[in-house]
C-alpha cells in the first residue's frame, strides 16, 4: 500500500518541499493579458463569477459588505487544485489536510471570535433550537456545542478525502493496466476516461461545498 499512496508524498529531492508551490502555479499559468484582454475563457469564467457572487450575497444577506470575494477567491483557489491535481505527475494539494485545515480552521475562528464578541446573545441562542423541550436543553447545548467544534474538521476531511478516493481509484485501474488482456485495454481506457470526467466533476462540486459551507457558518454569526 506504500506505492499506492506515493502519489500523495509531498516530499522532493530538494531540503524544501516544492510540490508544495503548485497551490499557487495560477499565478504563472493564467497570464496578465487574460484578464485585460476579453475572450471566450474569460467570459465564462466571468458568468460562473457572477453567478456565484449572486448566491453567496443571498446567503450572506445585504450586510456582507463585499464578503462574496473572500468566498468566491476561496472556491477559485480550491477548484484550480483539485483540476491541477488530475494531471500526470502534479502534486495534489487538496489531499492533504495540512492545506484543507490551513483553509477551514482559520475561517471558523474568525466566524466564532467575531460572533461571540459582537453577537454574544445571538450565539447563545442559537446553542438551543427554537421549540425545544426544556428537560433536553442542556442535551441540546452539548450537541450544538461539539457540532459546532468539528465543523472545520469536517470541512477539510470531506475536500480531502473525496480528492484521494478518486485519485487511489485512478491508480488502481491505471496499475491494472500490464495486468490484463489486451483485448480490454479499450475498456480500460473508455473506464479512465469516464472516471476522469466523474474526478473533474468531483472537483467542482468539492469547491462549491467547502466555499457554500463556509459563507453558511458566516451567515449564521451575524
Amino acid at each position: 500500500m506504500a506505492n499506492l499512496f506515493s502519489s500523495f508524498d509531498p516530499s522532493t529531492s530538494f531540503y524544501i518541499p516544492l510540490n508544495w508551490l503548485s497551490t499557487i502555479l495560477c499565478l504563472i499559468f493564467i497570464p496578465y493579458s487574460f484578464w485585460l484582454i476579453p475572450n471566450r475563457s474569460f467570459s465564462l469564467w466571468k458568468k460562473i463569477l457572477s453567478s456565484l457572487h449572486k448566491e453567496f450575497k443571498t446567503l450572506l444577506g445585504p450586510s456582507s459588505k463585499g464578503g462574496t470575494f473572500i468566498f468566491i477567491s476561496l472556491f477559485s483557489l480550491i477548484l484550480y487544485n483539485n483540476f491541477l491535481g488530475l494531471f500526470p505527475y502534479i502534486f495534489t494539494s487538496t489531499s492533504h489536510l495540512v492545506l484543507t485545515l490551513t483553509l477551514a480552521l482559520p475561517l471558523w475562528l474568525s466566524f466564532m471570535i467575531f460572533g461571540w464578541i459582537n453577537n454574544t446573545i445571538h450565539m447563545l441562542a442559537h446553542l438551543v433550537p427554537q421549540g425545544t423541550p426544556p428537560l433536553l436543553m442542556p442535551f441540546m447545548v452539548c450537541i450544538e456545542t461539539i457540532s459546532n467544534i468539528i465543523r472545520p474538521g469536517t470541512l477539510a476531511v470531506r475536500l480531502a478525502a473525496n480528492m484521494i478516493a478518486g485519485h487511489l481509484l485512478m491508480t488502481l485501474l491505471g496499475n491494472t493496466g500490464s495486468s490484463i488482456p489486451s483485448s480490454l485495454i479499450i475498456v480500460l481506457l473508455l473506464t479512465q476516461i469516464l472516471l476522469l470526467v466523474l474526478e473533474s466533476a468531483v472537483a467542482i462540486i468539492q469547491s462549491y461545498v467547502f466555499a457554500v459551507l463556509s459563507s453558511l457558518y458566516s451567515s449564521e454569526v451575524n
